[in-house]
């Protein structure tokens, strides 16, 4: 588990100073490392073999996460300050807060000044689904479902591994989530060669998705009493979603905020119909998108507050 002292300092560095472009960042290597996997992959053409596919594509993912454990592990070995140091900023950059919410608003001040063009490319660097024709709610609606889902990848789960494990355990799960974002798709050519990706991913994100709904729906209760109608969609509408965990931090945002979420993606030119989230609400807006930012920005807080109450009591019992 980690120093009640770095997890504070990690949360503070990623509150104030987020991912900078400029920073080295222990995800472009671990995306760097299965991006040349995949490479090989693809030139061997093994990727869509039914069994030689999935053996090198297991085999992928979980020699990227053990390395990614095993050298976090040695490196952040040290007693020293030079390593406390090291180890605050490796557990900093697991989380993703302040980047996300700073992506958020700039596509929501592009669509409260009306320029959707600068909004479909902002939005477009948080999102995998094709944006160069989306309109206003649909803007809203992938910024809002990016918001949830991210909240999870990017705040509960790390946060979950750093308590478990430390910045090591927090970095494996990172790799995963990386992993599942390069080869992790159901789609050709990753079908066979990123099956375990996805598996791994899924596993990973089980407890931390669930957690993620309650704190959305809890941050909901308190900033304007939709704590129960958040509860209520996600445990109606989580299973309709293609992921078995996307859906219950969307689906609570949908029932946080009273708005209709999900429906018809494009993904390479290719239309994917997807289950709506909250069917009953209406569409979202720009104003919705800048009330999810409130609600993840809450329940992270809510979040933050609850794993310290855990390293304290953990502290106080030592």
């Amino acid at each position: 588990m980690i120093r009640t002292g770095t997890f504070v300092f990690a949360v503070a560095l990623d509150a104030t100073a987020g991912d900078p472009a400029w920073a080295p960042h222990p995800v472009r290597a671990i995306g760097a490392a299965a991006s040349l996997c995949d490479d090989a992959a693809r030139l061997l053409r093994i990727r869509e073999l039914p069994v030689a596919g999935r053996v090198a594509g297991t085999i992928t993912a979980a020699a990227i996460v053990a390395a990614t454990y095993a050298v976090s592990v040695r490196a952040l070995s040290g007693v020293h300050l030079s390593g406390r140091i090291l180890e605050v900023m490796a557990a900093g950059s697991t989380l993703a807060m302040r980047s996300l919410l700073s992506e958020a608003a700039a596509v929501e001040q592009a669509l409260r000044s009306g320029d959707l063009q600068r909004a479909r490319l902002r939005v477009a660097r948080i999102v995998g689904r094709d944006t160069q024709a989306l309109n206003e709610t649909e803007i809203s609606r992938a910024t809002i479902e990016t918001l949830a889902e991210s909240f999870c990848d990017g705040v509960v789960a790390p946060m979950c591994y750093l308590l478990l494990g430390g910045a090591p355990l927090a970095l494996a799960y990172k790799a995963v989530n990386t992993l599942d974002s390069i080869v992790g798709h159901i789609e050709p050519p990753y079908r066979e060669f990123g099956w375990f990706a996805a598996r791994l991913d899924d596993f990973a994100n089980y407890v931390p998705a669930r957690l993620s709904a309650c704190a959305i729906a809890l941050a909901a209760q308190f900033r304007h009493g939709a704590g129960i109608r958040s509860l209520k969609t996600s445990l109606r509408d989580a299973p309709l979603h293609r992921s078995p965990n996307a859906g219950w931090p969307e689906a609570a945002m949908a029932g946080s905020l009273g708005v209709r979420l999900g429906g018809t993606n494009v993904y390479d030119g290719r239309a994917v119909n997807c289950a709506h989230l909250g069917a009953e609400f209406p569409n979202p807006d720009a104003r919705d998108v800048r009330t999810a930012m409130n609600l993840v920005t809450l329940a992270s807080s809510l979040f933050v507050a609850a794993a310290l109450a855990v390293l304290l009591v953990r502290d106080a019992q030592a």
